[in-house]
């Protein structure tokens, strides 16, 4: 269950980041809080519909590496140093991670 509900928690950010990103930035501050809450939707859905029927871990991996992949992107769209920007691909690689994972599972 906690999985689910961080899950759900994760997509209400992601919508939330994305409405401040239309209505409140623009530039490149809006985009990077568009493509963090296109990622981050996309995998919490995922993981709902995932998580109880093949790999809890990747479903973690998933979750995981989304919120690290947007948490990132919204952190500098909100005037955080750029350098952060070296950690997004950590979160890109984890849910490549994850999918992989679970595209193993699934075989």
């Amino acid at each position: 269950m906690m999985l689910q509900f961080l899950a759900a928690l994760s997509a209400a950010i992601a919508i939330g980041a994305g409405a401040f990103g239309a209505h409140a930035l623009t530039g490149k501050e809006a985009d990077w809080l568009r493509t963090g809450g296109f990622y981050q939707l996309i995998h919490a859905v995922a993981v709902l519909a995932l998580a109880r029927q093949a790999s809890p871990a990747a479903s973690w991996m998933l979750l995981g590496g989304a919120t690290l992949f947007a948490a990132t992107l919204y952190a500098m769209a909100l005037g955080a140093p750029r350098v952060l920007g070296a950690v997004t691909p950590v979160g890109g690689a984890l849910m490549i991670a994850g999918w992989l994972l679970l595209a193993w599972k699934l075989r």
